[in-house]
Parts: structure tokens; sequence; C-alpha cells
């Protein structure tokens, strides 16, 4: 509270977000990057940005940070909104369980894990395209309603402790990535899933295939066909803060 009895105005913008949240067109680059998408949604806002976030982050990791990460906890009194910037990855083709591929950075010896990894690197793009010719498109690194699961559990951790608080979720993003042999067949469905919780819930979509859809499939983001350059950057920042400010798409 104040001095004159009143509570103090949100100040932060909590996002939960994947490597799209700091990964430029050349690298990944310091959270306070002003350049980054967060950042500029929360300048626009007048707020700050606090960003958790990692590399290759599924909806679930998100809702694992929400529960053991105290940066987060510590934001929740502060935010102006909550931003889900993740489920992108959910929707990438994963040909090896996901339980089972993240286990490779801990095999031992190093030498196993290397032979292990590089294996499957060189793997994954062919078995990816050999999958989504199948029907439904083969695996993802999280099925649609598992997703969407993990992003209520965050949603509604959010908002019991402040209730009506905005809250923002990202539609799954496109690629070109050769990584995954250049397809994406559980992007349609991850958005459907995506879209249906929001409506349900009163979550406010950022439609990102919109946004940087030309951007990404036109080559103009970062060469790994996946991160963005830094005016789709700034188309997102600013559409999140349109999102917050207005409630407007």
């Amino acid at each position: 509270m104040t001095e004159g009895g009143s509570a103090r105005a949100p100040t932060a913008l909590l996002v939960l977000a994947d490597s799209l949240a700091f990964h430029g067109p050349e690298r990944a680059e310091p959270a306070d990057d002003p350049r980054l998408w967060p950042n500029i949604a929360a300048t626009a806002l007048g707020a700050r940005t606090e960003l958790v976030a990692g590399a290759g982050w599924t909806a679930r990791h998100a809702w694992h940070a929400l529960t053991h990460d105290p940066r987060a906890w510590a934001a929740v009194p502060h935010a102006r909104a909550l931003v889900l910037g993740v489920g992108g990855m959910d929707a990438l083709p994963s040909p090896l369980p996901t339980a089972l591929r993240e286990l490779i950075p801990v095999l031992r010896p190093p030498s196993l894990r290397r032979v292990v990894r590089d294996g499957y690197l060189r793997a994954q793009p062919e078995l990816a395209r050999a999958f989504a010719r199948l029907p439904g498109g083969g695996p993802v690194a999280l099925p649609p309603w598992l997703t969407v699961a993990h992003l209520e559990r965050c949603r509604a951790a959010v908002t019991a402790l402040r209730p009506g608080l905005t809250v923002v979720a990202a539609l799954p993003a496109p690629h070109r990535a050769a990584i995954y042999g250049g397809v994406h067949p559980g992007r349609a469905a991850a958005e459907r899933a995506t879209r249906r919780w929001a409506a349900e819930t009163g979550v406010r979509v950022l439609d990102v295939p919109t946004l940087v859809g030309d951007h990404v499939l036109g080559g103009h983001g970062n060469p790994d066909g996946m991160h963005w350059g830094w005016s789709a950057h700034a188309a997102v920042g600013a559409a999140v803060a349109e999102l917050i400010d207005t409630g407007r798409a």
C-alpha cells in the first residue's frame, strides 16, 4: 500500500516463454536487450519485464518453472499481465519420445553422450519427414491436450493469487528449420486446441503466425529457420502490448 492507502500499480510483465523470447537473428541475447519482444511490450506498457524462459521449453517446462522458480513467485504480486509464450516447441516433430530425448544431455560418459546426440541430430530431419507422412503427422514433443493442460495450470495458479489478471497466450509459431525436416504437421492441431482453451477461459490470443509467418517462411529471420529477426520481435512486442492494453487482437 502507498502512504495514501491505495495499492501500488502493477509494474511487471510476467513472461513464461521459450527461446523465441530471447533469441534474435544471430544468437541468443541477454534478457534485458531492448529489441526482444517481451521488453518492447513492457516498455510500451510502462512496465518492467520478468522473463522466465529457456531454450526448448514446452508448456510443461513453463509450469515447472512457475512452481519451482522463486523469481516467478516474486513477480506474481507485481504483474500487470501474464504472457504464456510457450506451446510452439510442443508442436514440433519429436521422432524420439520427449522423455527419452531429454535424457540425452545427462548420458555418461561424455563420449557416449556425443555419439547419441550427434546420431539423433543427423537422423531427426529424415525421421520427421517420414513421420509427417503418417496419418496425424506423427509424434510431437507434447500432444495438444497436454499442452493445454499445462497452460491452464499456469493460468489457474497465477489468477488464483491475482483474480482478474490479464492472461495472453501465444499460438504456435511457424518454422522452416532444417533440423525438423522443414515439416510442421502438428502446428494446426496445437493452434486449434489453444484457441479452444483460450475461448473457454477468457485468455487473450496472440496470433503469432499472422505476425511472423511471412518473415519466417520467407527466410528473413535467423538462419536456423526458427528464431526471428528484429522486425518480427517489434511486431510481436507491439501486439502483446495492444492485447494487454485494449484486449484487441
